[in-house]
């Protein structure tokens, strides 16, 4: 084997995950999902209730010639933008989740277990 740049020592684990965090940073991305989601419909309701209220004018008609052609496309993307909040707040709580499950299994295989003592003449006790 090739002698590596760490002169046979096992490097650090930087890397540490902390389940509160993960639970923590989840409802901000579902209370987001909420606020972009209310925003979407408040502008859909309102733009659908007032019909062109950028009015004729010269500024108004420069507004609706770049606004018209790729309104559902916007509201489209906003949409998608709401799904994508949601699904990370969900995929964050399953994290959350399984790497509590995995700590708990972890530290199950490295829990001595303890054998009932038996007539064979062995004396080990703990294994």
């Amino acid at each position: 084997m090739g002698e590596g740049s760490g002169g046979g020592k096992v490097p650090e684990l930087v890397l540490q995950i902390r389940t509160a965090d993960i639970k923590g940073a989840a409802p901000v991305f579902q209370e987001q999902a909420k606020n972009l989601s209310k925003a979407l419909t408040t502008l859909i309701s309102t733009l659908d209730g007032l019909g062109k209220p950028w009015g004729e004018d010269k500024q108004g008609k420069e507004f609706e010639d770049v606004y018209a052609p790729v309104q559902k496309k916007i509201e489209s993307a906003t949409g998608i933008l709401v799904l994508g909040l949601t699904s990370i707040h969900e995929a964050l709580v399953d994290l959350s989740d399984g790497h509590v499950d995995n700590d708990k299994l972890i530290e199950g295989m490295f829990t001595k277990v303890k054998v009932p003592h038996q007539d064979s003449g062995d004396s080990a006790g703990e294994r």
